[in-house]
């Protein structure tokens, strides 16, 4: 029987817990570079009660990401988009970092805006990483916007010369993210579609205990400390704002980003965390 398809990439706990605000009575798409991670969230959602399919997909191919929505398209029209995948500055290289959360999301967003249902909606995970980073020229955000997408890597600000460290990478490709959802929701507008970002702060999941245990550890225990909510948030939490963006009580919202990070970004620029 065809239903609704929710097109999950990312197999993570901010994914899952967004999947699992909106996605009862729809087919949820599970997709994840790992096989056995995807098949492990989809059981998890199976027992849970939720229709639940894996699916392998490498957010860095446009050829996976092209293979992923044809497979869902078997179960019905995709009417919604949760993308939570990514790699953090201590898991990946620039090279990678680049690749996976900027090119890939600029293609997903792409690849989906143009089969997505009449009225579908989308949400995709960025970073307060992206609001840190000092100001880019309009230029420079216009190019990120809109610049083709087999085109992005090739662009001089995204050049191993021009990019400091796996954080900085990190910083361009959220503030990509954020700059490509502005520009896609145009496109979406047209199919009466919307789609957003949210960028959360230090969420408490693997890739975030990744960073706690990795070089810059220390930075980020003390930037959960000294922000204004004074801990760390949970996948619950954004998945709050996501249900908000993806039902009728979001139905004016589209091409916006939301900061969802204890004011740890406040803090950072008027606060104990000022450099």
């Amino acid at each position: 029987m065809k239903k609704e398809v929710l097109l999950l990439i990312g197999a993570g706990q901010i994914g899952v817990a967004i999947a699992r605000r909106v996605g009862s009575g729809m087919k949820i798409v599970v997709g994840d570079k790992k096989a056995d991670h995807a098949e492990q969230i989809a059981d998890t959602l199976l027992k849970a009660g939720f229709d639940a399919e894996p699916v392998v997909t490498d957010l860095g191919s446009r050829e996976s990401i092209r293979a992923t929505i044809a497979g869902a398209q078997l179960w019905g029209e995709i009417a919604m988009l949760v993308n939570a995948a990514g790699v953090s500055p201590s898991q990946a290289s620039v090279e990678a970092i680049l690749r996976v959360d900027l090119y890939g999301t600029a293609v997903l967003l792409e690849e989906v805006g143009r089969v997505i249902k009449p009225g579908g909606v989308g949400v995709t995970i960025s970073s307060q990483s992206g609001h840190r980073m000092p100001a880019l020229t309009p230029a420079e955000d216009e190019q990120l916007a809109t610049t083709p997408t087999d085109q992005l890597l090739a662009l001089d600000l995204l050049q191993p010369a021009n990019v400091r460290d796996t954080l900085h990478a990190y910083q361009l490709a959220k503030r990509c993210n954020v700059k490509r959802v502005m520009a896609e929701a145009v496109k979406w507008g047209e199919r009466g579609a919307r789609i957003n970002s949210i960028s959360p702060g230090i969420i408490v999941t693997p890739l975030a205990l990744d960073e706690f245990n990795g070089p810059r550890g220390d930075f980020y225990k003390n930037m959960f400390a000294k922000c204004p909510a004074g801990r760390p948030g949970t996948a619950d939490e954004v998945a709050n704002v996501a249900e908000l963006l993806m039902t009728q009580k979001g139905a004016f919202i589209t091409g916006s980003d939301f900061l969802v990070d204890g004011g740890a970004t406040a803090s950072y620029f008027y606060g104990p965390l000022r450099p």
